[in-house]
């Protein structure tokens, strides 16, 4: 026989038990009853037993036994039923109330039948609640022998509290046959799935501006993201323009950021703008990045232009649909209800608890500017390109810095090798997201003209 408890322990609301489930929670009180004819230890929730006390709160004595067989009844005590029990783990604990103590009990995965067995459970009723420096009240043995199962049983009762439980026990609906629990438990899954899927598209539709992405802007690559932030009913037109319009808009986008930069008077850029403008590909040093860079890194004609990061619009946070069964408010709802000294609180966790959306990687040009920048005490408009060039990578978290300020030239090159790729939806997207770091804080301009480009062809 081994004592894998045995002293004092503390019940709250009346209430202790036997848990093998360690991702389970255990049954509510009802449940854990139905169908039996013995109240005090409810076992119809496989795998728990749910164990009534007559305190209300403090410490009780409780003992647990596991035994080969058996045992014969004791009959000092007042109160016993039996139960059948199976854990459904080898982690088998004796837990207090919410958690806030728990003992192993070392049971297999077999079998048993179980004996409760209880002393003074009514004296503990009366008095409700036991400080520590008052006499133990009532006391409990809780046995385990390997057993077949069998009907729970009634073997002694004397106590009113205990008649109370049986007489509750025996007035429950009776639980839920396996196939009916297996039926709910599968109804429950699919329920929980497709809340999971709605919350997912009621995510990618505020992503993406209150509606879904096709399959073309699902699948493009390059910076849609990026322009995501700034314009989302703008990705949904360039997508539904035809490649015409896209490959119009790309060339639109590559002459504006040049011009805005400075570059257009350059004949190495002003070439690959013909060669853009002609369909055909383009001419060094755009057909090599480092060489471009380099290019522009060394040609002294190259304007030293910058401007304020360009800062996408706010837009309202997203707020998930409530799951079928879901009662109450959401979140901000509930934070805007708190009144007095804790709004301010509730409205700080609130805001801390919405979801971050989805930010574009920069640009390379964009990432080296922007060290450039932290390191030098006056902007660096052509800072030194080569293999041999130390950087320093730095991250920053949340919105950008509009007080930084970025090289207009190097943003300006990737609109250009943006509006070149293959995909006419891609180099749209490309090339006006780079317009768009160009634009900087001056981007809503760059926006509203290629608006009007997309609805002119339109017509």
């Amino acid at each position: 026989m081994r004592r894998p408890v045995e002293g004092e322990v503390h019940v709250h609301y009346g209430q202790i038990y036997v848990e093998s489930d360690p991702d389970g929670y255990g049954p509510g009180l009802a449940e854990a009853f139905a169908g039996q004819s013995a109240g005090l230890c409810g076992a119809a929730s496989p795998g728990s037993l749910h164990l009534s006390t007559g305190l209300h709160t403090g410490d009780v004595g409780f003992t647990v036994e596991v035994r080969e067989e058996a045992p014969p009844l004791d009959p000092a005590w007042e109160d016993v039923v039996e139960v059948s029990f199976r854990p459904v783990s080898r982690d088998s604990v004796l837990v207090q109330w919410a958690g806030g103590a728990s003992w192993p009990l070392g049971l297999e995965e077999t079998d048993y039948r179980v004996r409760y067995c209880a002393q003074g459970m009514d004296r503990a009723g009366e008095k409700d609640t036991r400080l520590d420096d008052e006499p133990q009240l009532d006391r409990y043995l809780l046995q385990f022998w390997p057993a077949p199962p069998e009907p729970d049983r009634v073997l002694k009762q004397t106590s009113l509290s205990a008649a109370n439980w049986h007489r509750y026990a025996r007035e429950l609906p009776p639980p839920p046959t396996p196939a009916e629990r297996a039926e709910a438990e599968r109804r429950a899954r699919l329920a929980e799935e497709t809340a999971q899927r709605e919350r997912l598209l009621a995510r990618e539709r505020w992503e993406w501006g209150g509606q879904s992405p096709s399959q073309a802007l699902r699948d493009v690559g390059g910076n849609v993201r990026g322009l995501l932030l700034f314009d989302p009913a703008l990705l949904h037109a360039l997508d539904a323009s035809g490649p015409a319009t896209q490959r119009a808009v790309a060339l639109l986008a590559a002459r504006r950021a040049c011009e805005a930069a400075g570059l257009t008077a350059l004949d190495w850029v002003a070439d690959a703008l013909t060669a853009l403008a002609e369909g055909r590909p383009l001419p060094p040093p755009f057909d090599d990045d480092a060489r471009m860079w380099q290019t522009l890194a060394t040609d002294p004609r190259v304007p030293d232009r910058t401007v304020g990061r360009a800062v996408p619009p706010e837009r309202p946070p997203f707020r998930p649909p409530l799951s079928p069964g879901d009662r109450g408010l959401h979140p901000e709802e509930a934070a805007q209800a708190v009144v007095g000294p804790a709004a301010a609180v509730a409205r700080a966790m609130t805001a801390d608890a919405q979801p971050l959306p989805a930010v574009a990687e920069p640009p390379a040009a964009e990432t080296e500017r922007s060290i450039a920048e932290a390191e030098s005490p006056t902007p660096m408009a052509n800072p030194p390109a080569s293999d041999s060039t130390p950087y320093t990578a730095m991250f920053s978290i949340g919105p950008p810095d509009p007080s930084l300020r970025i090289s207009q030239p190097h943003m300006a090159l990737p609109a250009i090798t943006g509006a070149a790729e293959s995909d006419p939806l891609q180099a749209a997207l490309d090339a006006v997201f780079a317009a768009v770091v160009t634009y900087g804080e001056d981007h809503p301009a760059l926006l509203a003209e290629v608006w009007s480009a997309v609805e002119g062809r339109r017509s």
